[in-house]
């Protein structure tokens, strides 16, 4: 038996004469507690594995009473089996005394004109909308912090966008056959689950579904799906003011069934409704070819032997025109304003984002003038081969849009079997004109790679999560900033250069913090001018506002940094200077993000000083001798000709 003792004064606080349930869950323990308040003193009734609870500075009690009433933390010493931790202790309260908090991390400084804060209702029950790769981390990161998720997930399986079908499923997102990663493998796990040595550096998608699905089950996810269950409607309770809850609906078995959660948290992605701007091509209801989008496209054998035109230079244009080109008499791929194309393999045969996507080149990148950076950016991307050369140059070559991942397409050009073409002018019946005046005939089919737009049919207040253009009102890409709780998460509505799973499991871990009152928002006109901000930004660097794009690190940091979870490069100098080098100088990659903070992983370090081993192994397929350098006999043969070059400058 061991006893908590108070440091507080909450005698006050616990006049009660019921029994209430207590749990303590620390990073890795957890310890249940029977207790009974009598005054400022609880007996603890049974306890396992206390040791660990000092490793969790987020360990908490939390509080599940039998009647209504107020929640409150207080600091509390636990003092038992030779350990010592501070935690914070949410005890029951049937009077309302002057509120003390401790100093949590916060995302900004609150003001009078701050929404109530989610820890004056205590977040219990967290509804997951969709099963995909964020969906999985929105799971994840609730029952670390001690919450009860149910994930809604429509179809069969998890997986998400990554879960190929034969056909294309209403309200699901759609790949074709052959899609495989544009991000590596270290730079696209979850940050506490890395990839097997043995698996290759860009992966397959049915490689990766086997990955998502070892995941789940290492966790233990699934039981925590309910799945072929729809989400209908998501709807304010009456009482949302106060208590910032949440109505779902779902039809599973043609039944309609409605709950009650505290908090919501949208995981469907962007990848679901497809975005086919007929009215921008003029003629396409005369033309008598077929047109699909790339969303219907699952493999090239339908298209064999005929001409086809795909419009949009995106990745998934590049990677249907370079499929199509196997059997396929001609392929047109046409572009409205350019694209930068990158190979997955860099410099040295290495992954390009374990070389790009560092600190230091953010920093360098935010430190040096624009006009600097512009440059030095333009000319990584020439510097391989000149985009003008073939057609590819961006109309503003300085803008910082998602660049083309695709390894076969100059080859494709350089071959002749894709052409580049400029955007169309106007279909005819058997061809089509475009905007430099040239006309190709003989056109049997058009594929329509012009993105997707997002949208969120089952909520039943639309201006909860204001959306148009292609982007979304929400402050840090995640909260609706007008909520009078902040209840709501919006999980995977962002787009960057890096990877979107270590992209969605910081953004859970951020919004279950703002649920729990742990992180603590600003204002409604603070967090709109943040978002205004932003979108400025954009401008800047994107060229547009009209994008779900962000700077990868950038983003990451704001996150982190709300949560206690951003790497201090400097302290990491002074106590673990190695790991500082590879921290700021090496790939960020996934794991630098569970250092430290909530959700610490102790096998991080680890894995950032193994990160080039896991991405060489799999190419290091056959025992090779090292390359000998010819250094040494140039040197040698250059010191024999200097005398004879000497020699005949004297003679002559």
């Amino acid at each position: 038996m061991c006893v908590p003792t108070c440091t507080a004064p909450w005698a006050a606080c616990l006049r009660m004469a019921h029994s209430a349930d207590f749990s303590l869950r620390g990073r890795r323990c957890s310890m249940h507690l029977m207790a009974k308040a009598t005054s400022s003193t609880w007996s603890c009734l049974s306890s396992s594995s206390p040791a660990h609870i000092s490793s969790n500075p987020y360990a908490r009690f939390q509080l599940s009473p039998r009647g209504r009433h107020q929640m409150k933390t207080h600091p509390l010493r636990f003092r038992g089996c030779g350990n010592e931790a501070l935690c914070s202790f949410k005890c029951l309260q049937m009077e309302t005394p002057r509120r003390r908090r401790s100093s949590p991390p916060t995302a900004s400084t609150p003001s009078s004109e701050a929404p109530q804060a989610a820890q004056d209702t205590m977040v219990r029950r967290v509804a997951v909308v969709g099963a995909g790769i964020s969906g999985l981390a929105a799971t994840k990161c609730c029952l670390e912090e001690g919450l009860e998720p149910t994930c809604f997930e429509q179809s069969e399986d998890i997986g998400g966008l990554w879960r190929y079908t034969e056909k294309p499923e209403e309200g699901r997102a759609s790949i074709y056959r052959t899609v495989f990663t544009n991000s590596c493998k270290e730079m696209m796990c979850y940050p506490d689950f890395p990839f097997p040595d043995d698996y290759p550096n860009y992966i397959h998608n049915a490689r990766l579904h086997k990955y998502i699905r070892d995941y789940a089950q290492h966790f233990d996810l699934l039981r925590h799906i309910r799945f072929k269950t729809t989400v209908t409607k998501i709807r304010k309770r009456p009482d949302f003011s106060a208590t910032g809850q949440w109505e779902v609906v779902t039809r599973s078995d043609g039944k309609e069934e409605a709950a009650v959660f505290d908090a919501v948290m949208v995981c469907t992605g962007h990848h679901v409704y497809p975005n086919l701007p007929l009215a921008h091509f003029p003629g396409i209801e005369k033309f008598k070819g077929c047109y699909l989008h790339s969303r219907d496209y699952k493999e090239p054998e339908k298209f064999r032997g005929k001409k086809v035109l795909v419009v949009g230079l995106g990745n998934s244009g590049c990677d249907i025109a370079v499929e199509l080109s196997t059997v396929a008499s001609q392929v047109y791929l046409s572009s409205r304003r350019g694209s930068w194309v990158m190979s997955r393999v860099w410099n040295f045969g290495y992954p390009w984002d374990m070389l790009l996507i560092t600190r230091f080149w953010t920093w360098l990148d935010n430190f040096l003038p624009k006009a600097v950076s512009d440059w030095l950016y333009v000319r990584s991307m020439n510097q391989q081969y000149k985009h003008e050369d073939f057609g590819l140059m961006p109309v503003d070559g300085s803008s910082r849009r998602e660049p083309v991942l695709n390894d076969d397409i100059l080859s494709r050009i350089t071959c002749g079997v894709v052409l580049i073409k400029p955007n169309v002018k106007e279909f005819r019946e058997t061809s089509v004109l475009f905007q430099d005046g040239t006309v190709q005939d003989d056109l049997d089919a058009v594929i329509f790679a012009t993105g997707y737009s997002h949208s969120f049919p089952f909520m039943e207040d639309e201006s909860i999560i204001e959306s148009k253009n292609n982007e979304a009102t929400l402050y840090k890409c995640i909260v609706p900033p007008k909520l009078e709780k902040p209840t709501m998460a919006v999980i995977g509505l962002v787009q960057s250069f890096g990877s979107a799973i270590p992209t969605a499991d910081v953004q859970c871990r951020w919004a279950v913090k703002v649920f729990q009152g742990l992180c603590t928002l600003p204002s409604v006109n603070e967090m709109l001018e943040d978002i205004e901000e932003k979108k400025r930004s954009k401008i800047r660097w994107f060229g547009t506002s009209n994008t779900l794009q962000t700077d990868y690190i950038t983003y990451m940091n704001e996150l982190t940094s709300a949560i206690g979870a951003k790497p201090n490069v400097l302290k990491l100098l002074l106590t673990d200077p190695l790991l500082a080098l590879k921290v700021f100088f090496g790939p960020c990659t996934p794991y630098q993000f569970r250092l430290t903070g909530p959700g610490k992983w102790s096998g991080a370090r680890k894995a950032i000083f193994t990160q080039w081993d896991r991405t060489l192994k799999p190419t290091r397929t056959r025992e090779a001798p090292p390359a000998t350098s010819t250094l040494p006999s140039l040197l040698v043969l250059g010191m024999l000709l200097i005398p004879l070059l000497l020699l005949l400058t004297v003679l002559y």
